[in-house]
């Protein structure tokens, strides 16, 4: 068994016989391990043990180092994008008032967008402790306002004094909401989207004489 988390190459396979995979992925069947090196060195390739637990091992043709450089990459640009994603915090009162709700949330609104997790924290204070359902009804409206870019991922629950729910971006959602621009419109022949809630309404009919 190999000591280390890498593949075996080349002469460290120790296998009589492989299943064999060409570079682009076509199957090449049951080959002796000498022919199967052979074949890799006639394309300055190695030859490379992908499951060592089949029976014969699958060995795949290719460019060791080019795909271990590949891998690397892929590894870094994961850890990176997973170092960009927090998880923020959003902070209500039961009994907020209006405009510091929409503050709040449009602020959620604009986590999510960016790709953030958001804990959504409902704070209660003495006697508000008797009435969870002030709590629960601030969370159901931040859900409901912010639904079209957000996922519900931990749903509302008691914590100590606190209410909290966790919030993940929609991202499939987000992108559907993409405006699409006069030039769009243009492009395409298509007439543009109205807002019905910004058409005027028509003129009332003048009244009956009586």
């Amino acid at each position: 068994m190999s000591t280390t988390l890498e593949p075996r190459v080349n002469e460290r396979i120790r296998a009589r016989e492989v299943r064999l995979i060409s570079p682009t992925g076509e199957q090449l069947g049951i080959r002796p391990l000498p022919e199967a090196l052979a074949l890799a060195k006639e394309q300055d390739l190695d030859l490379v043990e992908v499951a060592d637990k089949a029976n014969p091992p699958v060995c795949r043709i290719m460019n060791y180092s080019k795909y271990k450089y590949e891998q690397g990459q892929k590894a870094q640009e994961s850890r990176r994008k997973s170092s960009n994603t927090s998880v923020k915090e959003m902070k209500y009162r039961p009994k907020i008032g209006q405009g510091d709700f929409d503050t709040k949330t449009r602020k959620v609104e604009e986590f999510l967008t960016e790709g953030h997790k958001v804990k959504v924290t409902i704070m209660f204070r003495g006697r508000e402790m008797q009435h969870p359902e002030l709590g629960r009804h601030i969370l159901d409206r931040v859900i409901e306002t912010v639904s079209h870019v957000a996922l519900v991922e931990a749903y509302p629950k008691q914590d100590g004094r606190n209410m909290v729910m966790v919030l993940g971006p929609d991202k499939k959602a987000q992108v559907k909401r993409v405006p699409r621009t006069r030039s769009d419109n243009a492009s395409t022949g298509e007439h543009p989207v109205v807002d019905e809630a910004v058409v005027a309404a028509p003129a009332a009919a003048p009244p009956v004489a009586g």
